[in-house]
């Protein structure tokens, strides 16, 4: 009888802890999951940032070798990531593609300034930033203004960092439960073996010398639950 009984618990522990390392693997892959969605979430927001364009129009009159130096100026600035010259004829022309006539035609001029479009570094592209550079801008005397979309700019840092937030809680949640899961698992293992744990207290067994194989199977499990969901990560991203 005593065979049979502990014949049938060895079978519940083993059951407990097979599903506890499935679990755990599971969950440790749905955070390697919102992991990936944090950095892709990254990924596109420095994409969206960095196309951001500030256009930067030119007095009327300026020296072709002035607007140059100004674009080289701007090239060098740690702010910047690139810039692009759009000489007051290409902006009728790609006006002209966009509105379908020709409206120089219809005016009888051309009233497009020239401009350089400035596209900034992910980091940089926040309204603060690009308030300290507009006016640094604004004070060159070939610099008639600065045109860009603050609303756009705010929008887009909003929506990433709330993203960000919102993943990072779901994983740190997921994190919790794998831990608890862990846990759960090394007291339904020391419930199980009670009656072996109460006849080792009974010869003198320390407390540190009982507990240590409970750790080492919690441990072993988180490990091997681990490693299944790096597995299975890998397999997700090659097979996406």
């Amino acid at each position: 009888m005593e065979e049979f009984e502990e014949s049938t618990s060895s079978r519940k522990t083993k059951t407990i802890y097979v599903s506890t390392v499935i679990s755990i693997a599971l969950v440790l892959l749905m955070t390697g999951l919102l992991g990936l969605i944090l950095v892709h979430a990254k990924n596109l927001s420095n994409y969206v940032k960095e196309n951001i364009v500030l256009n930067i129009i030119v007095n009327e009159g300026a020296k072709e070798v002035d607007i140059t130096a100004l674009q080289k100026q701007l090239d060098a600035n740690t702010y910047v990531l690139k810039t692009q010259y759009v000489s007051k004829e290409l902006a009728a022309r790609n006006l002209t593609k966009d509105l379908g006539e020709d409206f120089v035609e219809f005016l009888g001029y051309n009233p497009l300034l020239s401009s350089i479009d400035v596209y900034l570094k992910a980091d940089y592209a926040n309204n603060a930033t690009i308030q300290t550079f507009t006016s640094q801008l604004g004070r060159n005397s070939l610099v008639k203004e600065v045109i860009y979309q603050k609303s756009l700019i705010d929008m887009v840092n909003q929506n990433i960092k709330g993203i960000g937030l919102v993943i990072l809680a779901f994983a740190g949640i997921l994190l919790i439960i794998a831990v608890a899961l862990i846990n759960n698992t090394i007291r339904l293992a020391i419930y199980s073996q009670r009656f072996l744990i109460k006849s080792m207290q009974l010869v003198g067994a320390t407390r540190n010398f009982i507990r240590k194989p409970f750790l080492a199977y919690g441990i072993l499990h988180g490990l091997l639950a681990g490693l299944i969901a790096i597995i299975l990560l890998l397999l997700t991203l090659y097979f996406a």
